[in-house]
């Protein structure tokens, strides 16, 4: 697993929600892949819950309980980030190579599989309005409280979505995955105003340079 700077406050219940996909979500809670800026925004399980409650995994009431009960168990809390991290990495590495146009990893699909069905375990299937819905209880299963939405949400993406959606932020420093629900599928940036915006910046300076250099 990519080595990720602890060294500034981490930003889970603020982190903008721009991958239209839960899991995608999860896989942007590391900032700035592969560079010096590389920066993890879930070092503790009291992070995972807040991101979880932001991006609507857990919803407020089941948020205060599991926060609780990790209050309480050191050793599940640290079970909560290791194995939130595990689905995060799987995640991004499935997503990562369809937005690149490469095969997705075997062992990543096949890893995917196992932690889905390892929360199935610990999920009722209950009426929702015209339909049935898995739910997942903390007290049933504290971690795949959390997990369960997410693999949920990764699964049906990968067999039920266009997966030529799944687009990687082109910015610099950057890299946040995103599935692109523009008609023409022309959405390049996590944020038109963050990244957009640097690379126009960008540009704009490069053509000043040269004007410059050609005076």
């Amino acid at each position: 697993m990519e080595q990720l700077s602890h060294d500034q406050a981490p930003r889970a219940g603020t982190l903008p929600l721009i991958g239209n996909e839960l899991a995608l979500d999860l896989a942007n809670t590391a900032s700035g892949r592969g560079t010096a800026k590389a920066r993890e925004h879930l070092q503790r399980a009291e992070h995972v819950v807040l991101w979880a409650r932001h991006a609507q995994a857990l919803s407020p009431a089941d948020g205060e309980k599991l926060g609780t009960i990790l209050a309480a168990n050191p050793k599940l809390a640290a079970r909560m980030v290791r194995r939130t991290l595990e689905l995060r990495e799987v995640v991004y590495a499935i997503a990562a190579a369809i937005a690149a146009g490469r095969p997705a990893d075997a062992a990543a699909i096949d890893q995917l599989r196992r932690i889905y069905a390892e929360c199935l375990g610990h999920a009722k299937l209950v009426s929702h309005g015209a339909a049935f819905v898995w739910v997942w209880e903390p007290a049933d299963g504290p971690v795949e409280a959390v997990l369960g939405p997410i693999t949920l949400s990764a699964l049906t993406l990968l067999t039920q979505a266009d997966l030529s959606r799944i687009k990687q932020c082109r910015g610099d420093h950057c890299g946040w995955l995103f599935f692109d629900t523009t008609k023409n599928k022309s959405r390049r940036w996590c944020e038109m105003e963050v990244c957009g915006n640097r690379a126009k910046q960008r540009r704009f300076h490069r053509r000043r340079v040269g004007r410059a250099e050609d005076d």
